[in-house]
């Protein structure tokens, strides 16, 4: 009993000396075990107020049998083609014959008069057939306005007014890890509500220079193409677009095109139909830190031009392969896909400053940019070789480019890799590569190349040309 008195006092006297705010009260108590409940998102409230504006697409279009996409707009074959898996036709399907495409995706209203924003591999073409179903259960067709396949994005028009519209977000003021929710159709179970965290921001896919996707975890499937990616502040940040999956189903991974880029590419569509784009005439490659070390700059950033088109806006400014673009208009490029999205947003005919690296030094250039076209011609590629001659100290075999090789190639100069080893295979090069330059002095002679490479020191740049393409290759010698 006196044990059980004083640990009560000594109870009260610990009360007494906290003080009235403290958190040890039944009161707070309630409060710490109520608060990781009253902080997650209302995600009810979200789709209350921006579900309306949220539309299923249903699309059909008769094709050829034997036409170069067997599935037309299933979103299972846009996902395989996307991810490089191939489709296998319908079994029976009788070549020549023509049939009809069907294909669900989702979109958003983005105007009270009928404009709907959604992805350019849910419609497909302008030959489609689309009808629009709306959230109250009514339907219209809908005319193709415009499709713009490198950014992925169409809009379409049905004829009502008075329509519930989305609000526009900044994707741009969205942080990693936020709370975002996708409201769309998978497999055409329209108006499917499901909800996560962005993942990364300005992701880069493969062969897409012209959108910095947003990667969320959001539960997307096939039919979720072409719908919103909204904040919690019910403003669209983005259209869903892709998954990644091994499966044909969600794997934890989904992109989204930023609504900003959406936006800009829709006005585009709508005022001419088509989308108008800057073109530079250069391919670039993305600076490494051995690309870096190689041309003298401090860390890895900006462009590195690989090749000049000929009669391009990059040859008439005095870009010369080895240049390598930090700026543009004053905005630092610290990836080469920037470059890209920044020049392709310019109109044609506009002026841009580009401030490049060359030999050590800062130069500013002024470009007038041309019209991007809709396809570019790829370059020719070598045909047969020798297989002669010894490896060299760095672990080359070269010879010259004869007339008809670099007339075919349409290069100046250039030497044949016919056989690799050493230090030059450690770097990466590869028998039937071309050298064309050591860093940014050009090559026509196996002479000239090793007086070259004697002079370079232990750090320098090859730029060859592989297949179509032309790259910098970096080098570090033991």
């Amino acid at each position: 009993m006196k044990k059980t008195l004083a640990v009560t006092a000594l109870a009260f006297a610990l009360a007494a000396c906290l003080p009235e705010n403290s958190a040890i009260s039944s009161a707070h108590a309630e409060d710490v075990v109520t608060a990781a409940p009253r902080g997650l998102p209302d995600f009810a409230s979200l789709v209350e107020k921006v579900g309306s504006a949220v539309v299923n697409i249903s699309v059909n279009e008769t094709v050829q049998s034997d036409d170069e996409n067997p599935f037309g707009n299933d979103p299972f074959f846009e996902l395989f083609r996307r991810f490089g898996l191939p489709g296998q036709g319908f079994p029976g399907q009788q070549p020549g014959v023509p049939r009809v495409r069907q294909g669900i995706g989702s979109g958003f209203i983005v105007s009270s008069d009928g404009y709907v924003l959604t992805n350019a591999h849910v419609v497909g073409s302008e030959r489609t057939d689309v009808t629009i179903k709306l959230s109250d259960k009514r339907e219209f067709k809908a005319k193709v306005v415009g499709i713009d396949r490198r950014t992925d994005v169409a809009v379409v028009k049905i004829d009502a007014k008075n329509l519930p519209t989305v609000a526009i977000g900044n994707p741009d003021s969205a942080r990693v890890g936020e709370w975002v929710a996708a409201i769309g159709s998978p497999f055409g179970l329209e108006h499917t509500v499901t909800a996560g965290i962005i993942s990364a921001k300005a992701r880069r896919l493969p062969d897409e220079n012209h959108v910095p996707f947003i990667q969320t975890d959001v539960a997307v499937n096939p039919g979720n193409s072409g719908g919103p990616l909204f904040d919690l502040n019910g403003r669209v940040i983005g259209v869903n677009s892709q998954i990644y999956s091994r499966s044909g189903g969600f794997m934890g991974i989904s992109f989204a095109i930023p609504i900003d880029v959406a936006m800009k590419v829709k006005d585009q569509l709508v005022r001419h139909g088509h989308v108008q784009r800057g073109r530079l005439g250069i391919y670039i490659q993305e600076m490494s830190p051995e690309l870096a070390s190689s041309f003298g700059l401090d860390k890895p950033r900006g462009a590195l031009v690989a090749q000049v088109e000929p009669d391009s806006a990059a040859e008439r400014a005095g870009l010369k392969t080895g240049d390598v673009v930090l700026k543009v208009d004053g905005k630092e490029i610290n990836e080469s896909a920037e470059l890209s999205r920044i020049v392709g947003d310019s109109q044609p005919g506009s002026k841009v400053r580009l401030e490049i690296w060359r030999d050590g030094k800062r130069r500013e250039v002024t470009a007038v940019l041309d019209k991007l076209p809709t396809e570019t011609a790829g370059q020719a590629s070598l045909g047969g070789r020798d297989q002669d001659g010894a490896l060299d100290k760095f672990g080359l075999s070269l010879r010259a480019l004869d007339a008809r090789e670099a007339a075919r190639l349409r290069v100046q100069g250039g030497l044949l890799v016919e056989a690799v080893g050493g230090q030059a295979a450690k770097a990466g090069l590869r028998t039937g590569d071309i050298i064309l330059a050591l860093s940014s002095h050009p090559v026509s002679s196996p002479a000239q190349f090793r007086q070259l490479l004697d002079r370079a020191g232990k750090r320098f740049a090859l730029l060859i040309q592989r297949g179509n393409s032309r790259i910098f290759v970096p080098v570090r010698l033991n």
